[in-house]
């Protein structure tokens, strides 16, 4: 056995107490799309993972107790990442202060495609509502947020293809933090173990969760996320 087979495979082995799938990153980045609007995640049939980033505190306890409290904010809004790298983009690979603990969150497809149905542009979008007091209205109306953000490589660079980002509040809120979440992971040394291959541009060595384009089957709420 080569040192680098050697290597991968005690690495391997330290990925056993995660539930994520993980594959090399460069396998994945040559069949994902280059540009345009896309939700890139880890899926199945029942279930998808997001991503956030929190605090020792915030984050601790979501662990040992599989659902959001302690110094979690109810009365704030909170965005969950379908996309790995994008959390990652966002909280500098777990080293920005106050998101240091990186959280796999499985919940149901179901519950992810009813924050899909509610959700509403954070920016006025011409010609998805007829007017701009349209949007502000159902903006108010709704507690989900919508942001299309480029995507970026292992190493912050923008891509052309955009990420998605959504922001819940109030009863969304609620039933994400209490209801809806299946298994909480803290991915915190992944993340870590990771990070020295990213910043060092080392891709052939880059690991991350496997991710594939999450297919939206109701057509005007595809159309309304102006997905590509």
């Amino acid at each position: 056995m080569s040192g680098r087979a050697a290597e991968a495979q005690r690495y391997a082995s330290r990925l056993e107490y995660m539930n994520l799938i993980t594959e090399p990153y460069l396998r994945q980045s040559a069949k994902w799309p280059t540009s345009g609007q896309y939700i890139l995640a880890q899926f199945n049939d029942t279930s998808i993972v997001v991503y956030q980033a929190y605090n020792a505190s915030i984050g601790h306890f979501a662990v040992a107790n599989k659902y959001f409290g302690g110094e979690f904010k109810l009365d704030r809004m909170s965005w969950i990442k379908p996309n790995f790298l994008w959390m990652m983009y966002r909280s500098g690979w777990g080293t920005k202060e106050g998101q240091e603990v990186t959280l796999a969150i499985t919940i149901r497809r179901e519950s992810f495609d009813r924050i899909l149905a509610q959700a509403v542009h954070s920016s006025y979008v011409s010609g998805l509502y007829p007017e701009h007091d349209s949007w502000q209205q159902h903006l108010s109306a709704s507690s989900v947020r919508l942001q299309w953000d480029p995507d970026h490589d292992p190493s912050g660079q923008k891509q052309q293809r955009r990420a998605i980002q959504l922001g819940l509040k109030s009863e969304v809120l609620q039933k994400f933090t209490r209801e809806w979440i299946e298994e909480i992971e803290d991915i915190s040394d992944f993340v870590a173990t990771q990070r020295q291959y990213a910043c060092m541009n080392k891709y052939q060595s880059l690991v991350i969760p496997k991710e594939d384009v999450y297919p939206v089957s109701d057509e005007a709420v595809a159309k309304r996320l102006q997905l590509s």
